[in-house]
C-alpha cells in the first residue's frame, strides 16, 4: 500500500511501482518536465501528453507498450503543475470566472500562461532528448496541446494525433450536465475522498462500451494523490484552455499530416469536438470510435496503439 502522506508539490520520493526519484528532468527556461522514455532511439519519435490534472504515471504500462511495439519511441511527462514537473505556486489561484468574462468580451485574460506556454514546453522536452522533430499525440487538454504545436512549431512537427479534444469554438456543444458538474466538483485533500471523488468522476467520464475496474481505479488515484497533489495547478491549467479561445483560424494553417481520434459517447467533449477539429485542419483523417467515452480504456488500446502507428507510419513514408 501507498502511505497516506500529503506530498509537497514537485517533491521526489521513492515508489516501488513508479520509481519516479529515478526519473529524469527536462530543464526548460521556467519550469523543470519530469518524464519518462519507452523505447529505444531507432523507433519513430513519438510525445503523448496528458489531459487536464493529470499525470503521466495514468498512462497505462500496457498502452505505452503497444506504442513502443508500433515501432514509436515514446516519451510521457508531467504537463508543468502537475505530478513531479515544476509547480507554479507563486502565481496563485486564477479568476476563472473574471478569465471566462474577458474572453467573452474579447478582451485578454489575465491568467499565468495560456496552452502556447504549454506547446513550448513540448518542444524544450524536446530539445532536451535531442529530437529535431516528432510525432506529437494527446487526450483532452493534451490533444489542445497538440494542435497548438502543430501551428506553433511546424518545422518540429512530424505528424499530429489530437484524441479528444476540441478547436475552442463556441458553437461546439457543451458537457452533459453530469460531466460539466463533476468537472467543477472541487477534489477533497483528505487521500481516502480524494479517491473517491476521482472514482466518481470517471465512472461519468469514461467510456460506456469499456467498463471500469473500480479497484484498479481507486489504487491508481491513491498513487496520483500520493506523488503530488495540487489543486491550484490544475487550476492553472483550466484557466490556460480557457483563455486560449477559438483555435480554427490557426488550425486552418497546419499542413503536417494529422489524424484526430474521438469517441463517439464522450460526455466532456462533444464528437462535435473532434469533428470541428478535423473539418479545421486541411486534409485530417478522423476516426470516431462507438463505445469510447472520455478516457483510454485497456480494451481500446491496441486499436489505439494500431491507429496511431499507421498514421505515423504513413507519415514518414510520405
Amino acid at each position: 500500500m501507498y502511505p497516506a502522506v500529503h506530498r509537497t508539490p514537485g517533491e521526489r520520493f521513492e515508489c516501488e511501482l513508479c520509481q519516479d526519484g529515478q526519473m529524469p528532468k527536462a530543464k526548460l527556461s521556467d519550469v523543470e518536465l519530469d518524464y519518462e522514455l519507452h523505447g529505444g532511439p531507432s523507433g519513430r519519435p513519438l510525445v503523448l501528453l496528458r489531459g487536464l490534472g493529470t499525470q503521466r504515471i495514468q498512462w497505462a504500462p500496457a498502452f505505452c507498450q503497444a506504442l513502443v511495439d508500433e515501432g514509436h519511441q515514446l516519451v510521457v511527462f508531467d504537463n508543468r503543475d502537475v505530478g513531479l514537473s515544476t509547480h507554479l505556486t507563486a502565481a496563485g489561484v486564477p479568476d476563472l470566472g473574471a478569465v471566462v468574462q474577458a474572453v467573452r468580451e474579447g478582451k485578454p485574460p489575465t491568467v499565468p500562461y495560456t496552452l502556447d506556454a504549454m506547446a513550448d514546453d513540448v518542444v524544450g522536452l524536446m530539445d532536451a532528448l535531442g529530437w529535431a522533430s516528432a510525432h506529437v499525440a494527446g487526450i483532452s487538454m493534451g490533444g489542445m496541446i497538440t494542435q497548438v504545436v502543430g501551428y506553433r512549431h511546424p518545422e518540429r512537427v512530424r505528424s499530429l494525433v489530437p484524441i479528444m479534444a476540441t478547436t475552442g469554438n463556441p458553437a461546439v456543444p457543451p458537457p452533459t450536465s453530469a460531466a460539466l458538474e463533476r468537472l467543477l466538483s472541487p477534489a477533497p485533500e483528505e487521500r481516502n475522498a480524494y479517491i473517491e471523488h476521482s472514482l466518481a468522476g470517471a465512472l461519468v467520464f469514461g467510456s460506456p462500451g469499456y467498463p471500469l475496474d473500480q479497484d484498479a481505479y481507486r489504487a491508481l488515484a491513491g498513487r496520483v494523490f500520493d506523488r503530488a497533489f495540487d489543486p491550484t495547478g490544475v487550476a492553472r491549467q483550466f484557466a490556460a484552455i480557457q483563455a486560449h479561445g477559438d483555435r480554427r483560424p490557426e488550425l486552418a494553417r497546419i499542413h503536417a499530416p494529422t489524424l484526430v481520434i474521438h469517441g463517439l459517447d464522450d460526455p466532456l467533449v462533444s464528437v462535435q469536438g473532434g469533428r470541428d477539429t478535423a473539418a479545421s485542419i486541411p486534409g485530417a483523417d478522423l476516426l470516431e470510435i462507438p463505445g469510447m467515452g472520455h478516457d483510454v480504456p485497456p480494451g481500446l488500446h491496441e486499436q489505439l496503439a494500431s491507429a496511431i502507428g499507421d498514421h505515423t507510419r504513413k507519415a514518414e513514408a510520405s
